[in-house]
This record gives structure tokens, C-alpha cells and sequence, in this order.
């Protein structure tokens, strides 16, 4: 059987190069794309003052229509998990699996529909360098950051780099999105849920809610690494997708 094709969503704010360690990694196991999203990387289309994920993952149904990409396991990392289940409750018939890494299926509460905002205005007077800065000793573990000071560079130069109004445009899309716990229990795809032992952002509870309320799902904890799972420990998350992708095969 012909290979899968695994759409990489990233993460914010990020832009497809985020992927590299997959694009490289998982080449033998999928066709792997790492597309960047509206207003990130090399994408250089205006934004609105709000993104939602909705009309993300618009844009990913338009690019898969395009490539002529009927279905695609989507595997996506905090928002870019957002997207990949905006994605799913529109286009259930699309999607072939799920990997969804370091994210939730929730909504913001007041507080981080507050922060959310900040961030957007941080951004906007204050420049992405400065939310680059204040965010990777968030999204890194130490670990990471004192053992692999090279990826801990490479993560903040990629997010130093996206315009402060898609900063804005996405931190506000993702403060509107909708608790999508029951489309969980309504998919019927293979889905494989990853984060990282030091995730402080999205605690190993959430991930576990998740796995909880899809039937047949599989829970994967990757010791050591915090937000960027996928980055943070290649070789681990590489080999744990890999092994689900074989499902596909």
C-alpha cells in the first residue's frame, strides 16, 4: 500500500520549519508536509485582526484539494492541535488519523482568553523577539534548554522571526475556539495523543481527558520533554508515530 500523507500543523507561534525534525524522521513512514499557516514563516498573506482555527484549517482543506490529497493523517502540536480538530468536525471524511501533541480539547477560560489578548497586544507594541524570549522557557524543559542549547536557539530564532500581526491574529483566533470534548467521542479514526512529562502548559491531565473520551485512542508520555515534545525528543516521538503511521500502511 501506498504511504500515508501526515499533515503537520504547528504550533504558535511557529511556522513549518518547526517540523524539520519529522520531515527528515518520519520520511520512510509517511508523506509528511509541514505547510506554514496563514501569516506565518513564508506565508506572506494578510491577516485578519482575528485568525480563528476554523479558518486554518480552511486554508489546509484548500491546500490539500489542491494537492489532490483525498485523506491525510493530521498531526498537530498545541494550536496547530486546535486546528487539526477544527479540521476534524468539519471534514471528519478527510482525516485518516489524528496525532494530536501537547494540546487540549477545551476552551480558554476567562484568565486565558485574558492572557491571550495580552499576548496579541505584547506583541503588537513590543515585537515578536520579545515573545520569543519570554515564551521558550515555557514551551522548553531545562533539559532541553541546558543539553540541546542549539534547538532551544533554533525555536526561539523561528518564532523571533513571524510578524507581530499574525502573533496577534492567532493568540486572538485561539481565545474564541470552542470545548471540542464531544467531537472527541465522535471519532472513529486511529488517534495517538503525545505530550511531554514537564508540560506545564497543557498538564498531563488534560492529555488524559482526551484519551479518555475517544474510543481506541493511545496515550503517549515522553519523558524529559515539556510543550515541543516533537522537538524536544525527535528520536522518541519519531519512533512512537512511526509505529502508529504503520497502521496505515
Amino acid at each position: 500500500m501506498a504511504l500515508p500523507t501526515l499533515l503537520c500543523i504547528h504550533g504558535f507561534p511557529l511556522d513549518g520549519s518547526f517540523w524539520q525534525p519529522q520531515v527528515q524522521g518520519l520520511a520512510g513512514a509517511a508523506h509528511v508536509t509541514a505547510p506554514d499557516l496563514r501569516g506565518f514563516g513564508a506565508d506572506r498573506r494578510p491577516v485578519p485582526e482575528v485568525m480563528t482555527m476554523e479558518a486554518f484549517a480552511e486554508d489546509l482543506m484548500e491546500s490539500l484539494d489542491r494537492a489532490g490529497i483525498e485523506r491525510a493523517v493530521l498531526c498537530g502540536l498545541s494550536m496547530g492541535g486546535y486546528v487539526a480538530m477544527a479540521f476534524t468536525e468539519r471534514w471528519p471524511e478527510r482525516v485518516q488519523g489524528l496525532i494530536l501533541c501537547n494540546t487540549r480539547s477545551t476552551a480558554d477560560n476567562d484568565a486565558g482568553k485574558a492572557a491571550r489578548e495580552q499576548t496579541a497586544l505584547d506583541a503588537l507594541s513590543k515585537g515578536a523577539g520579545v515573545i520569543a524570549r519570554a515564551m521558550v522557557p515555557k514551551v522548553l524543559s531545562q533539559r532541553t534548554r541546558s543539553q540541546h542549547p542549539a534547538e532551544a536557539q533554533r525555536i526561539e530564532e523561528i518564532m523571533a522571526r513571524q510578524r507581530p500581526e499574525s502573533i496577534a491574529a492567532a493568540s486572538r483566533g485561539m481565545a474564541l475556539r470552542p470545548d471540542r470534548t464531544g467531537l472527541l467521542r465522535r471519532i472513529k479514526v486511529p488517534a495517538l495523543i503525545v505530550t511531554g512529562s514537564e508540560d506545564n502548559l497543557m498538564p498531563l491531565e488534560t492529555s488524559e481527558a482526551m484519551n479518555g473520551a475517544m474510543a481506541g485512542s493511545e496515550l503517549v508520555v515522553i519523558p524529559g520533554a515539556a510543550h515541543l515534545s516533537c522537538s524536544e525528543s525527535p528520536v522518541e516521538f519519531n519512533r512512537h508515530a512511526s509505529r502508529f503511521l504503520a497502521v496505515f500502511h
